[in-house]
């Protein structure tokens, strides 16, 4: 059995697959198996993995399925100790999973691991670095747009991991499940972090892991989708995960935010699809709540050291960001 499973998800997206699945070929780390799964794409990518890139196992999907219950498929058909998930629109470092393989045993008490990812035309500049999450259930790209060095050298534990680059331990999601399908696509890695972290498993940064990401180059075409699957989903997560007392302190938080929100994507010409996921995030509650309720009553983290481990939610930045949008 291979000690890691890597999963690309793939929808119409031939035209990156070259250079992810060539950068997985040259990784100094062996011991791995590649799953591509593909989400019912018509631009030829099955055909052309199957001749180019034989060594990859093709999971072909007759529908798509979406980032969850896609990479979920994947999940189900991986044989590795350690499933990693990995964006088509990527380049890995040569040394990426040895990287990883390395961190498994150097933290042995880690649930996932976070990569360092750069953008693929900027190496140098920082997509993200993991994920962290205000006391108001936002969350925060981690070194974003920032400039790589000595800041983002070091391991460094973070609430969550890109799904884009990261690792789970297969013990971790044997206990607490892997992405909620409801989800679709977008913060089904923020649901799956707070899952690990209510269970008390640990996500740690490793910034040798590094992958080079093309940001939203899927996701840009669609922007209502995007903006429809990322305001409701926030809202899943939001009240899946965040404990009561925390959820009930920061409802005045929340209402800038929604309040904002509102005005923000409304300017920008989106505001029927970030009306329209919040009415589903409503009708979705009943499902939710089934969710939550296994969830709190399992949850080994207290409400205090989740507290401790949450940013401040900086409402004077996010007002100035809504505002800016109003005024322009």
């Amino acid at each position: 059995m291979p000690e890691v499973s890597v999963i690309v998800l793939n929808w119409n997206g031939k035209h990156f697959l070259e250079v992810c699945l060539t950068a997985l070929r040259r990784q100094t780390f062996s011991d791995f198996e590649t799953i591509l799964v593909d989400n019912a794409s018509a631009d030829g990518s099955v055909a052309f993995v199957r001749e180019t890139f034989p060594e990859v196992r093709v999971l072909a999907l007759g529908t798509n399925t979406g980032f969850a219950a896609g990479n979920n498929a994947g999940y189900e058909q991986a044989r590795g100790e350690w499933i990693v998930l990995l964006n088509n629109d990527t380049e890995a470092d040569e040394h990426w999973l040895e990287e990883i393989h390395k961190a498994s045993r150097d933290f042995p008490r880690a649930g996932s691991f976070a990569s360092k990812m750069l953008f693929f035309d900027d190496r140098k500049r920082i997509d993200n670095c993991g994920f962290a999450v205000t006391k108001a259930g936002t969350a925060v790209d981690l070194g974003r747009d920032e400039q790589d060095g000595p800041a983002w050298a070091e391991p460094r534990n973070v609430f969550g991991a890109c799904g884009g680059a990261a690792a789970y331990r297969r013990s971790m999601l044997e206990d607490i499940g892997f992405l909620d399908p409801e989800f679709f696509m977008t913060f089904e890695d923020l649901d799956l972090s707070f899952r690990g972290q209510l269970q008390g498993y640990e996500c740690v940064f490793m910034p040798r892991a590094i992958v080079y990401h093309r940001l939203g180059a899927t996701r840009k075409k669609n922007p209502a989708q995007d903006v429809f699957f990322s305001q409701r989903n926030i809202e899943l997560a939001y009240l899946k995960n965040m404990p009561l007392g925390m959820i009930l302190a920061s409802l005045a938080h929340r209402l800038v935010y929604e309040l904002g929100g509102a005005v923000y994507f409304t300017k920008l010409g989106v505001g029927t699809a970030f009306f329209k996921a919040k009415m589903d995030a409503i009708r979705r509650l009943p499902s939710v709540l089934r969710k939550r309720q296994e969830l709190q009553r399992r949850r080994i983290l207290t409400t205090k050291q989740l507290r401790s481990m949450l940013l401040p939610y900086r409402l004077w930045s996010k007002w100035k960001k809504f505002s800016s949008a109003w005024r322009t």
